[in-house]
């Protein structure tokens, strides 16, 4: 255990802070449930973007994030499209736009805007937040299992273990350490909900870029007048049909690694990760903090503007800290403790990395970062759940009428519900990487294909809603495990295909939704797609109506905006690599589409933003 006293007061001070920030907004928080789950939509859009940056800069994502760096090297600036990372681009072009027209609380409530409220409706509703409660489940898990794994390494369990009344074997104490800071996100959440978890974030990633920018700082000291001993290809992020990276004589273990992750056949691997990433982010958020903060962004103009900035502000912060703790792991990696359960565990370099070479007081700050990471993300996808549980279940079906004290009472009784569940999920998870795996491929699996008929299909209903996703999700899960030693990424065309069968046979098995419903969608979130018949409909009675044509500028942003993403990936690792010539060319890379962007997108942003569904006559 290396921290010292000012590093434990540092992480003490920190720690009492966010939790206060939950009990100073308790008030405002309670006024109402669009106050709770939604900050009222008064919150500005830069302060949701910061927020929603810092949520998505995971401990357990970090971990992943260094370990794949280390191991492939550049090549790594591809995998995060396991997600994809790119669906940012797609909200920023325009789904956020279409979804904050609608005015609603959650994504399932959501659902009634597009198919009305008969039984096709219902049902679409109900498999909506069951998709939605195991996905945030599943997040929170994947979030505590990581966090437990890093605290692990600086607080071995021989040091705690004579102050408690009982034993732990080894493998279950991150598990232990990840309850214990767990309650810390429950505070500020429960009790602040929206307005609490933004501004806690925005203290959190203050904390966070600090902390990046001094790993950074170290790695680049520490790299200097130094070489690192890579395999040849690994410091290009270009690939041929085999990822084709020889460990051997250098770091004989990662080998093993790269077999294990079924990462070799790299061109087969990205042709799988476009293809599932383009649909997915076609798709639009899941139902999940990102769909929240988006909700509740002030205008539609907002939401885009919110999910644009998010990019901007991760990815430059985030890859400074991941590289720098790949660099020092690369330098050092006989000096790091990486095992982990009796075994070779590579998801320590970041967490070893820390220990070995963070300084007394920056320590501290370090860790208070990190955590940071931890807890925005564990805090907003708690309050994506409890959304759902309460708005769309206890107050849908239970008591609509209730009063503002009593929908509060239940926001807190549900948060520490969930905060439960996830936490009996988290002792059944293998590791990080296979919560990963679950969560990208085989949820999203089932979930893409009914998500995106439902934004550029007319005639998609709330029965192929319904039974795309139960056609998807129940294969998606038993195959999960039944082959769970297979890539879920190559289990996912399986997934897709079934979700899209049940999608098709629902949809022509059942009669349309209602024209007026469909004419109410249309008019107000106005997407572009197979909407021509109803198109005509709204036309005959409103002839001033326009459509929206912006289809082929939109899929060109879509494109510019992935090759900026990439640019502010690229640009942190070269600096800190101390590669000039490839840094400038991804800095004029980086602004050369931001420049395009500016004129293609952002100038084009206030003339599009029709009356919302809620306003509508």
């Amino acid at each position: 255990m290396k921290l010292h006293w000012i590093d434990v007061t540092i992480l003490v001070v920190y720690l009492v802070g966010i939790a206060v920030i939950g009990f100073l907004l308790k008030r405002k928080a309670s006024k109402n449930l669009k106050a709770y789950l939604l900050g009222g939509n008064e919150l500005p859009w830069y302060m949701l973007s910061l927020s929603n940056a810092h949520g998505m800069f995971d401990i357990s994502g970090t971990m992943w994030l260094v370990t794949v760096l280390f191991v492939y090297g550049l090549k790594s600036v591809w995998l995060p499209w396991l997600w994809p990372t790119f669906n940012q681009i797609f909200l920023m072009v325009y789904l956020s736009q279409w979804l904050r027209r609608s005015n609603v609380n959650t994504g399932a409530q959501w659902i009634e805007t597009r198919f009305g409220r008969g039984l096709g409706s219902r049902l679409s509703h109900t498999i909506v937040v069951v998709f939605a409660l195991i996905g945030c489940l599943s997040f929170l898990a994947y979030g505590f299992v990581g966090l437990g794994k890093f605290i692990a390494s600086f607080i071995p369990w021989n040091v705690v273990s004579p102050y408690v009344p009982f034993t732990v074997a080894e493998e279950y104490v991150p598990h232990l350490y990840g309850i214990a800071f767990t309650l810390v996100a429950i505070s500020y959440t429960i009790l602040g909900g929206m307005s609490g978890i933004v501004w806690a974030d925005l203290v959190q990633y203050a904390v966070m870029t600090i902390a990046a920018f001094i790993i950074g700082g170290i790695a680049m000291h520490e790299l200097a007048g130094k070489t690192l001993a890579v395999p040849l290809g690994w410091d290009h992020p270009f690939f041929g049909w085999r990822l084709n990276l020889d460990w051997t004589g250098i770091i004989n273990e990662v080998n093993e690694k790269i077999n294990e992750d079924q990462f070799s056949l790299f061109t087969i691997i990205m042709m799988l990760m476009l293809f599932k990433g383009v649909f997915a982010s076609a798709a639009g958020p899941a139902p999940n903090y990102d769909m929240q903060k988006v909700l509740a962004t002030r205008s539609p103009a907002e939401a885009a503007k919110m999910s644009g900035f998010v990019s901007l502000v991760l990815l430059p912060v985030r890859y400074v800290m991941v590289t720098g703790f790949a660099v020092l792991g690369l330098l050092y990696f006989d000096r790091l403790n990486l095992r982990a359960g009796g075994r070779l565990d590579f998801e320590q370099v970041m967490p070893s990395a820390v220990n070995e070479f963070v300084p007394v007081g920056l320590m501290g700050m370090l860790i208070a970062g990190l955590l940071a990471a931890f807890l925005g993300s564990f805090s907003g996808t708690l309050n994506a759940a409890q959304a759902y549980i309460v708005n769309d279940l206890y107050l849908k079906y239970l008591k609509p009428h209730a009063s503002n004290r009593e929908i509060s009472l239940i926001n807190y009784t549900v948060g520490v519900t969930v905060v439960v569940v996830s936490i009996v999920f988290g002792f059944f998870a293998k590791d990080v990487n296979t919560l990963l795996q679950l969560i990208v491929s085989a949820l999203l699996g089932s979930y893409i294909a009914a998500n995106v008929f439902k934004w550029y299909w007319w005639r998609f209903n709330g029965q192929g809603y319904f039974w795309g996703m139960v056609a998807g999700l129940v294969p998606a899960l038993y195959l999960s495990w039944a082959f769970s030693g297979v890539l879920a990424l190559y289990l996912f065309p399986v997934f897709f295909a079934c979700s899209l069968v049940g999608c098709l046979i629902g949809t022509y098995a059942t009669k349309p939704t209602d024209d007026e419903t469909l004419m109410r969608f249309y008019r107000s979130v106005r997407p572009w797609g197979f909407w021509k018949p109803i198109h005509d409909k709204v036309v005959a009675i409103d002839p001033e109506f326009r459509p929206n044509t912006h289809f082929g500028r939109d899929m060109v942003n879509v494109v510019v905006g992935t090759i900026w993403q990439t640019s502010l990936v690229l640009l942190p690792i070269y600096v800190v690599l101390l590669r000039l010539v490839p840094g400038l060319l991804a800095l004029g890379l980086a602004v050369l589409t931001s420049w395009i962007l500016k004129i293609n997108w952002l100038d084009h942003l206030e003339d599009d933003d029709p009356v919302a569904i809620g306003e509508l006559a």
